[in-house]
């Protein structure tokens, strides 16, 4: 997985990419956790989802938001790291051009940032959130979303309110040829430490189970 740095916003934005040599090949942007949760593009959740992807063929890229690792500027917590990821999105999508669909997958605070840019992307087809802060952050602009996904979250999540997500996810579905998949997971952890497998396991079955090939 060879660095890279992409001009963001505020200076350069660390990453890590892996491309597909297939033209047509599916592209994914993965955003990590909340930095001050630790979050970073290397915590073992967010490097197995790369590793993953890029086994099912796709190009993957995976960054650190402002003032994490190597890239520049202050953690702003809302706009700042939205900004860092369009031009993620951006960089991928140039290398990708003839890529059939972009999917986005964002871990925790990453999940909020991701659905937010999804929602100013409409070429964007599929979203992988894993445990989506409900509660902690505001939802309601999925109002309509123009995708289908899939939502992972812990049954016993200490960090958020495990309800809130079943309410979204119903929300989500009542929209036409829109379909939301909710998987839980049995679990007391937010970040699934020491138990990834178990996630990226259900990420890659729905991936089978939904890709265009």
């Amino acid at each position: 997985m060879p660095e890279i740095l992409l001009n963001g916003p505020a200076g350069r934005l660390e990453g890590r990419y892996t491309h597909n040599n297939k033209p047509t090949s599916p592209s994914v942007l993965i955003l990590h956790a909340h930095p001050g949760h630790g979050g970073n593009m290397n915590n073992p959740l967010s490097l197995k989802l790369h590793r993953l992807f890029s086994d099912l063929g796709f190009s993957s890229l995976r960054f650190n938001f402002r003032g994490v690792g190597k890239s520049d500027g202050e953690h702003d917590g809302s706009e700042g790291e939205l900004a860092d990821s369009a031009i993620a999105l951006d960089w991928l999508q140039n290398q990708n051009q003839e890529s059939e669909e972009f999917w986005i997958c964002g871990i925790s605070f990453g999940a909020w940032i991701g659905m937010q840019l999804l929602m100013r992307r409409p070429e964007i087809p599929k979203f992988i959130l894993i445990s989506p802060p409900v509660g902690k952050y505001d939802f309601n602009f999925l109002a309509p979303c123009p995708a289908s996904g899939i939502i992972l979250n812990a049954d016993k999540d200490s960090l958020i309110e495990v309800d809130l997500i079943k309410d979204v996810v119903k929300r989500l579905n009542q929209q036409k040829t829109i379909n939301v998949n909710q998987e839980v997971i049995k679990s007391n952890d937010h970040f699934f430490t020491s138990i990834e497998s178990k996630v990226v396991e259900k990420v890659k079955n729905y991936f089978l189970k939904n890709s265009k090939n």
